[in-house]
Order: C-alpha cells, then sequence, then structure tokens
C-alpha cells in the first residue's frame, strides 16, 4: 500500500503476450484496471438499478403528461435545474471539487476533515443564495423560453416548484464528492434510485387526484400542478437526504459548529483561482441551454428531445460514468503528488475501458434504437413522438463515446487545477451546437430540427473530444493513445461484425413474424442476442484485452 491506499503509484499497462492476452497481474487486483473494473462493477450494478427504475419514471411521467404542451411546459421547467446539473454541478463542480480535497487529505486527517468542513458550509450558503435568486427570476427565465400564454403560466408556477431542486442537487454532488474522495463510491451511485421511486409515487398520486380528461394547460388543476411539482422536487430532497447519512455512515460528521465567517473563507480563497473560470463554463453552458430550450419549445420538441436525451444517457450513466467516478481521485491524487506519468497511464486506461464498452453501444443504438422507442413509447404517447424519440436517438448515438471522453479529459485538466482549458473546450461545443442549431432552425421542418438538438450535440461532443486531445498534447506530450488506437481498431471490428449479425437478425425476424408488437419484442430480442454473441467471438477472435478483464471480474466469486 501506498500514497493511493490500494492502487500502486505507477499503474501497470496490459501487456499482451500474444493475441488477445492479458497479463494476470491486472487480474489479480495487481495494476490499476482491476482495481478500476471491481470499483467500476459496484457502481454499474447501481447504475443499471438508477436506470432502470430512471427509464420506468420516464415512461410513465409520458404517459401521464403526454409529449403536447403540458408535458413540454413539465420537461421544459423541470430541465432547468437538471441541466444546470448536467452541465454544472454534475461535472464541473465534483471535478473540481474533487482535487482541492485531495491535496487537503495530504495535510493530515484533522486537518482535511476541517477544511472539508468549511467547503461544505462555504457551498451550502452559496447554494442558498443561487437557489433563491433563480427562483426568485423563474418568471423572467420561464419568459425566455416560452411563447405561448397558457403554456407559460403552467411552466412559471411549475418553475417556482422545481428550481429550489438546484440546491439538493449541489448540496448531493458535494457530499457525493466527498464520499469519493474516502474511496466510497456504490453509496451515492444509489442515490438515484431513490429518487425515481419517489417520483413514480407522485405519478401514481398525480393519476388518483380528478381532474380532465385531455390535460392542457388550462386545465390542469391546482391539486395536479402542485403534487407534480412538488412530488419531483421532494424526490431530489430524497436523493440528497440518502448521500448525507452515508457521508455519515462512512464516519464523517457534517458539523455546523464552524463559524461561517471567516474560517469558511480560507477554502474560497483557496478556491477562487478557479472560480473564475467556472463561472464562465456556467455562464457559456447556460447560453447553450437556452437557445436548445428555446428552439425546442418553439418546434414543439422539448419532451421528444428530453425522452431522447434520457435515453442516450443510459449507456452513459451504466457503463462510463462509474469509470469516469472511480478515476478522478484516482487522477486527483497522481496530480497532486506530481506523478504525471500516473496521470497519463489512468487517462489512456479511462479511454481504452469506454471504447470498450461504448462503440459496440453505438451501434445498437443506431440499429435497436427506432425499434425500441417504438416498443416502449407507442401506446404512451402518439406513435409519430415515438417515431421521433427513436430516431432522434439513432441519429444522435455516435456522440456517445466522444462525450465520455470529453469528460474524462476535462477530468486530467480539474485534477491540475486547471479550470481554464475546460471552458476554452466548453466554448468550441457550445458555438458548435448553437450554430447547427440556429442553422437548422432556419432551413428544416419541425420534425427534423428536433431531432437535430440531439445530433448538434454529439457533434459538438466530437469537436470537445477533439480539442480536448490536441490541448492535452500539447502540455504533457505523448498521451500513451498508440494503445487506445489499438484498443479501438480492434472494438470497431468486432462491431462491425456484431453490427452485420444484428442488422442480419432483425431484417429475418422482420420477414417471419407478423403482429407489430410481437414482431417488435422478437426484433429487438433476436438483434440484440445476435450482436452480443457474435461481438464476444470477434472480441475473442481479434485479441480485446480490456473484455477479458471485464468477465474475469465479474465471473469471480
Amino acid at each position: 500500500m501506498n500514497d493511493y491506499g490500494s492502487f500502486p503509484t505507477q499503474p501497470l499497462p496490459i501487456r499482451r503476450r500474444g493475441r488477445g492476452t492479458v497479463d494476470p497481474a491486472e487480474l489479480k487486483g495487481v495494476g490499476g484496471g482491476a482495481g478500476i473494473a471491481r470499483a467500476g462493477r459496484q457502481m454499474a450494478v447501481a447504475g443499471v438499478v438508477s436506470r432502470a427504475t430512471g427509464f420506468v419514471r420516464t415512461i410513465v411521467l409520458a404517459a401521464v403528461l403526454g409529449t403536447a404542451a403540458v408535458g413540454d411546459a413539465y420537461n421544459g421547467a423541470n430541465n432547468m435545474p437538471n441541466m444546470l446539473y448536467e452541465l454544472l454541478l454534475g461535472s464541473v463542480l465534483a471535478s473540481a471539487v474533487i482535487p482541492l480535497l485531495a491535496r487537503a487529505r495530504r495535510n493530515g486527517r484533522r486537518r482535511s476533515r476541517e477544511f472539508t468542513q468549511r467547503v461544505l458550509v462555504a457551498a451550502v450558503l452559496v447554494l442558498a443564495a443561487v437557489t433563491v435568486l433563480t427562483v426568485v427570476g423563474a418568471p423572467v427565465i420561464v419568459r425566455l423560453f416560452v411563447v405561448d400564454t397558457e403554456q407559460r403560466r403552467l411552466a412559471t408556477v411549475l418553475a417556482y416548484l422545481l428550481l429550489p431542486q438546484i440546491f439538493f442537487y449541489g448540496v448531493s454532488v458535494l457530499v457525493g464528492a466527498v464520499l469519493n474522495v474516502r474511496d466510497s463510491f456504490a453509496a451515492a451511485a444509489w442515490a438515484p434510485v431513490v429518487n425515481n421511486v419517489i417520483v413514480l409515487l407522485t405519478c401514481g398520486i398525480f393519476v388518483l387526484l380528478p381532474g380532465p380528461v385531455t390535460l392542457t394547460p388550462a386545465s390542469m388543476t391546482t391539486a395536479q400542478i402542485l403534487a407534480i411539482g412538488i412530488g419531483t422536487t421532494v424526490g431530489i430532497v430524497g436523493q440528497t437526504a440518502w448521500v448525507v447519512i452515508a457521508l455519515r455512515r462512512n464516519g464523517f460528521a457534517w458539523s455546523w459548529r464552524v463559524r461561517p465567517l471567516p474560517y469558511t473563507w480560507r477554502p474560497v480563497r483557496s478556491g477562487l483561482p478557479i472560480l473564475g473560470w467556472l463561472l464562465i463554463y456556467a455562464a457559456i453552458s447556460q447560453v447553450g441551454v437556452a437557445v436548445t430550450m428555446r428552439i425546442a419549445f418553439d418546434h414543439g420538441g422539448v419532451s421528444i428531445y428530453t425522452y431522447a436525451e434520457l435515453l442516450f444517457q443510459v449507456p452513459y450513466g451504466i457503463l462510463a460514468a462509474s469509470v469516469l467516478t472511480v478515476l478522478m481521485p484516482r487522477i486527483s491524487r497522481a496530480a497532486a503528488l506530481g506523478d504525471h506519468r500516473a496521470v497519463i497511464a489512468d487517462l489512456a486506461r479511462g479511454a481504452r475501458y469506454l471504447s470498450t464498452v461504448l462503440l459496440p453501444v453505438t451501434m445498437a443504438m443506431c440499429l435497436l434504437g427506432p425499434g425500441f422507442a417504438a416498443l416502449v413509447f407507442t401506446g404512451r404517447v402518439d406513435a409519430e413522438a415515438a417515431r421521433l424519440i427513436g430516431t432522434a436517438v439513432a441519429c444522435s448515438a455516435f456522440g456517445l463515446a466522444p462525450f465520455a471522453l470529453v469528460m474524462l479529459q476535462m477530468r486530467v485538466f480539474y485534477a491540475y487545477n486547471d479550470t481554464r482549458t475546460p471552458t476554452l473546450i466548453n466554448v468550441v461545443m457550445v458555438v458548435t451546437k448553437v450554430s447547427i442549431l440556429v442553422l437548422a432552425a432556419t432551413v428544416l421542418p419541425d420534425h427534423a430540427v428536433i431531432v437535430m438538438i440531439g445530433v448538434a450535440s454529439s457533434f459538438a461532443y466530437l469537436l470537445g473530444a477533439l480539442t480536448g486531445h490536441i490541448l492535452l498534447r500539447r502540455r504533457y506530450g505523448p498521451l500513451g493513445f498508440t494503445a487506445v488506437a489499438t484498443t479501438v481498431h480492434r472494438v470497431m471490428w468486432a462491431t462491425a461484425f456484431a453490427g452485420a449479425a444484428c442488422l442480419a437478425a432483425t431484417t429475418l425476424t422482420r420477414s417471419v413474424i407478423g403482429p407489430p408488437t410481437v414482431e417488435q419484442l422478437a426484433v429487438l430480442a433476436t438483434g440484440a442476442a445476435a450482436g452480443c454473441v457474435v461481438f464476444l467471438l470477434a472480441a475473442r477472435a481479434i485479441g480485446i484485452p480490456e473484455i477479458r478483464v471485464a468477465r474475469a471480474l465479474l465471473t469471480r466469486p
């Protein structure tokens, strides 16, 4: 055991002693790869349950609220705190705070605990102020997005009820960062399940309430508005309570005995060099959010875009987020010790693992996404909306791997307390997305513009990943991406074989089975099964060590 706790300072590379052969050290946990995979496996289990319950929640909300004016008003209002979380708090705040906490741990347990207490107190005060200002400005924010008078009225009331989530999202992210620095990952990963269950119960209450048969912004009752708005926010409160309890069980007692001033100024002062660029990052992100939401509202596609984006995020949340969450404390500790080789090694390792799991998923989303959306959403929303959701997922799937890669790259910059470079990368991504959306809104019909919202995001992720790679290489020299390129090349060949098998299986199934619902289910089942089997066989034949590492760990008792 060394400065990393259970991880070696110099992670051992995968040594290929033949086609597809893996160094036994990595399977035994001596190398960093097995440690990442084990911790990632625990998070992946939580991620599967979280995304599964979240998907059920999405389906139920779509069935209850629809994809018309009421659904758009709810999703638009709910997307305001959600997008702030995803774009700012979910990745930027946690990634920027973890290096500060990791460096504080080098000063001893007592000082680290004291510093963490002060960070939490300062953050709670700032979050409370930001949340109050945002809630007060709810009418102005909604007016930027919504033109229709009745829909704007409903969206404004819902915004008052939903925007307080910002505070609880922020506390949840900060407490999760403290847990990650303390090498506790699984507890925070289970928190969204609490939120999903509460929202599902809220939908049940909403259905039982008396109200109109056809929901419109003008016909919704006050009880229905309060139920769906308050219930959704209570879900985030429950999620936050879960991680706070987990932190206490981890041995960290959150004490408010720390005087807010002047003691909280010290962590604020240590974070001031990075705070300015974080605020610029947030402002740039909100420009992108504002343009996206306005175009989505103008073309009647807020709910369709929201549900397609949720489907896009499912594989990222299950397969990629777990790897990134485990890697961030490792990278931060290595950066704090000045061990640049370890940082680069983890960057390359993360890129290999992400490519291995996300490239085949991208192919699956392209081929099976429309059928899956039609099977799940048809009958709960109108057929045209279900078709658009599936089309948006399939067309934007190519951005999945670049999205994960750019998130990994930003974590490397944040590990060195560099918030300027991620902000510049974000400028590139937002400008790319906004440019594509404005052009699409000018020349394309409504249904095509809705699909292009996701496509524009994926192009932005792709350009962001290329920009991040160039900037990392200029700063740190060779990044060890020769091995990454080799892995990607092999995975692409295996994915191509799997895609051909999936396409053949789905085509054959459609020609044999008649009833539409049975056909859709059979097509998805046979296509997924054929693709998985062929991919694993091709991976074995071609030699993709990362697959063998994951399989060995998953099958170990």
